[in-house]
């Protein structure tokens, strides 16, 4: 059975309706949050450096100071500068996947 030529336009009418819906949706909700812009996007990859960049600084400038002040066969800087790098990882990991909820959040609001 062959199709009416008037039923395809009607389905591909509505199909193009509804991406256009999606598409409208999409750019006003883009417009009420303003405040997530380029800036902000970078703001948040500076605020990860630095959580990963502050405890791995601090971890190798009090292993400095042991070496310094408390010498031995093991290398305070090296193990503090780890251990730091690694709290720092962890504080980064926590930021992101906080976000990544707030956003997830935010869009299963929208979608509802």
């Amino acid at each position: 059975m062959t199709e009416d030529p008037k039923e395809k336009f009607l389905k591909e009418e509505t199909t193009l309706a509804r991406q256009v819906g999606t598409k409208a949706a999409r750019k006003l909700k883009a417009q009420r949050h303003v405040t997530r812009t380029i800036w902000f996007g970078l703001g948040m990859m500076g605020l990860i450096g630095w959580s990963v960049a502050i405890p791995t600084l601090l971890g190798a400038t009090l292993g400095l100071w042991l070496d310094k002040e408390y010498p031995g066969i093991h290398s305070w800087t090296l193990t503090l500068l780890f251990i730091g790098l690694i709290i720092g990882c962890l504080n980064a990991w926590h930021w992101v996947t906080r976000e990544n909820q707030e956003i997830r959040a935010e869009q299963e609001n929208h979608d509802e």
